[in-house]
């Protein structure tokens, strides 16, 4: 590795470490000519995955979009960051495991809407508005109505409104 002060390529790892999913490997690496310490992350490298949009473009699959569509669902909701985190992971290993080399936005579309239902309904119901482009309130009423009939069969979800 290059160290990031000097820019020499000598250095020491004083530490590894997995994370705690057994995806990443954090290292703790000290350069042998300045003496600076830095953290380096180690990841298995997958495959590109390629999105076909519904215009039939087609794009490299980006982790950050995907999180930052998360990021905005569940906005001032009571979800930690490593959760989502956490389900971006889950859902791009469930893609892999496809075997797929490009996958249809309403696939991606269907895996995020089912980890957030898992996560928060309120955060679900923000990202099916978006996703499925409603146009008025009757689709919100409608999609929150469907989601409480479905809850109301899961004892361990919690209740969408208090009564």
């Amino acid at each position: 590795m290059r160290c990031v002060q000097c820019g020499s390529l000598k250095d020491k790892v004083l530490d590894s470490r997995s994370s705690k999913d057994g995806t990443t490997i954090r290292r703790r690496r000290e350069c042998k000519s300045c003496g600076y310490r830095y953290t380096t992350y180690e990841q298995i490298e997958r495959t590109e995955l390629r999105v076909v949009k519904r215009d039939g473009t087609r794009e490299a699959l980006n982790r950050e979009k995907l999180m930052s569509g998360l990021v905005k669902a569940c906005e001032k909701r009571p979800v930690p960051m490593d959760r989502l985190d956490r389900a971006v992971e889950e859902i791009l290993s469930e893609l892999h495991k496809d075997h797929l080399s490009e996958v249809p936005s309403h696939i991606i579309g269907t895996k995020v809407m089912d980890k957030l239902h898992q996560i928060d309904p309120v955060a679900y119901v923000r990202y099916v508005s978006v996703y499925r482009q409603f146009d008025d309130v009757n689709e919100f009423i409608r999609e929150i109505q469907s989601l409480a009939k479905r809850s109301s069969r899961d004892p361990f979800q919690r209740p969408l409104f208090k009564e």
